[in-house]
């Protein structure tokens, strides 16, 4: 089983955008979640459940959780994860932000509400995966 977080930081229309330090991590989740998905028990990370999520697993698997998840080939492990939210688009956006690549996006999302960034570091394992994921707000210019 695998603990998860949802961020305090609502987005109910504009825009918004975090990066995530992922460099040591050889599993984790991110993406966003809707204020009303199931939050208890085992969960269905996908978008008929309110969740737009990306995958790290297996120290070199990624995958986007769509129904049927969709495999995603990165050239290299991210350092950093760029997530872009634009909420009256129906966006969600991923992108390495070291190799200033895109990783993936949900498109034509239907929110219906408010969502909140939604974060899962994965379990530690024989010391791996023990780093935090290192949240942080990008300033405007």
């Amino acid at each position: 089983m695998f603990g998860s977080i949802v961020g305090l930081n609502r987005l109910r229309s504009g825009k918004s955008y975090w990066e995530v330090e992922v460099r040591s991590k050889t599993g984790w989740d991110l993406g966003v979640a809707r204020g009303d998905a199931n939050r208890k028990g085992k969960l269905a990370l996908n978008p008929d459940n309110g969740y737009w999520v990306t995958v790290h697993y297996e120290d070199k698997r990624y995958a986007a959780l769509t129904s049927p998840p969709v495999s995603l080939r990165l050239k290299r492990k991210p350092q950093k994860v760029g997530v872009f939210v634009d909420y009256e688009e129906g966006l969600v956006s991923f992108y390495d932000v070291t190799a200033q690549s895109h990783i993936y996006s949900f498109t034509e999302c239907s929110f219906g509400g408010e969502v909140f960034p939604y974060f899962s570091p994965h379990l530690k394992r024989n010391e791996t995966n023990a780093p935090p994921l290192i949240i942080s707000a990008v300033k405007t210019q």
